[in-house]
């Protein structure tokens, strides 16, 4: 007798989330689209309509906190990376995460900051621009 197959054969959901574990452009934008909502929107503050994610939450922690997350926001550039984007939107990837890591390590201000300065919403916008420009079968209707 045959075990059953996975129903599920583009990959995991976690949270709700299709992460799908191809190499082609639309499993990658998926799956930066899934670390920027887990990251920037994953969350609704108690007695507000505000939305966070683990960047804020996670900022937190000191000093471990920020390095924590800016390695996963840097995943986020490293699957843009996998795509051929050209390097210099790579860099500029780098550097919003690069600014949020710093700001975010000052004390009290930079815990602050982390609610109001979204790199991660940032760089996914710069990566769907790029796919939609040069991959538009990528495209997918925001609603």
């Amino acid at each position: 007798m045959e075990p059953p197959s996975d129903p599920r054969p583009t990959g995991a959901r976690p949270m709700g989330l299709e992460l799908p574990i191809g190499s082609d452009h639309v499993s990658v934008r998926r799956r930066i689209e899934a670390m920027e909502q887990l990251l920037e929107n994953s969350f609704v503050l108690p007695g507000t309509s505000r939305r966070v994610g683990l960047d804020a939450i996670v900022g937190l922690v000191p000093v471990i906190g920020d390095f924590v997350s800016a390695a996963m926001g840097m995943y986020i550039v490293w699957e843009a990376r996998n795509l051929g984007m050209p390097k210099w939107k790579l860099w500029r990837m780098t550097g919003n995460v690069a600014f949020d890591t710093a700001v975010g390590a000052v004390p009290v201000v930079g815990d602050a900051f982390d609610f109001l300065f979204r790199s991660n919403t940032r760089n996914l916008k710069i990566v769907k621009r790029h796919l939609d420009k040069h991959h538009p079968a990528t495209r997918t209707i925001d609603g």
